[in-house]
């Protein structure tokens, strides 16, 4: 079946204090007195506000591909719902929600609490052309992390074959929560995207544009 809507529970994640001198962890806020590392936003660590966001699925995507197959991955993260524009994210929570049994069965089989998402498609750039679901995985502090397991969102999908122009889709899950506050791999065969990277200033800038317009603007609930 080919859900239209999706969605995702935020989760609070709790934050220790790192010990003096100590860095602290990827989206935790520096101790008082310490200078945050590189590229670290003073509104990591803070809870944002729903419905002030911009971003759509294209700004937080990473993407490989040939010749047979794009593959697009975007990491359902409960840190960057805020960050989505408010029709995006109503989505993505909608597409979590409706799953949610799926993914909770998947995550308890391989004794995980809270798994890494991904919402990952995969677009057939030829008639005909097969894709490895399992080939698919990302490289996060020197570690492969292949999927616990997938959500197939449409038949194609499990049929592991498209034509041209055609396209399926699942949400991948891993041991870890992905670190969307750092860098981190995708990788599918020989094909390897290191543009999350890139995108830590983005999500710098939209994070305090939404601090900024949480304190001058009312939420817009009327949709």
């Amino acid at each position: 079946m080919s859900p239209r809507h999706l969605g995702l529970a935020v989760l609070v994640l709790g934050c220790a204090r790192p010990a003096p001198g100590q860095s602290p962890a990827p989206g935790q806020a520096p101790a008082a007195g310490q200078a945050p590392p590189p590229g670290h936003s003073p509104n990591q660590g803070r809870p944002l506000p729903q419905g002030y966001g911009s971003l759509s699925q294209d700004d937080l995507s990473l993407r490989v591909g040939d010749d047979n197959l794009v593959i697009r991955f975007v990491p359902l993260d409960p840190r960057l719902m805020p960050l989505f524009a408010r029709d995006a994210a109503q989505s993505l929570r909608s597409l979590l929600d409706s799953h949610k049994r799926a993914i909770d069965s998947v995550a308890s089989r391989a004794g995980v609490a809270t798994p890494g998402i991904g919402l990952v498609s995969f677009f057939g750039q030829r008639a005909d052309v097969r894709f490895d679901p399992q080939t698919l995985t990302i490289l996060i502090r020197n570690r492969v992390f292949r999927p616990l397991g997938v959500v197939a969102l449409s038949p194609r999908f499990n049929s592991q074959q498209l034509g041209v122009r055609e396209q399926a889709s699942a949400l991948y899950l891993f041991e870890e929560e992905i670190p969307v506050n750092d860098s981190f791999l995708l990788s599918y065969g020989a094909l390897t995207s290191e543009d999350w990277e890139r995108k830590l200033p983005l999500l710098d800038r939209e994070r305090a544009r939404v601090a900024a317009r949480s304190r001058t603007e009312p939420v817009d609930t009327g949709r």
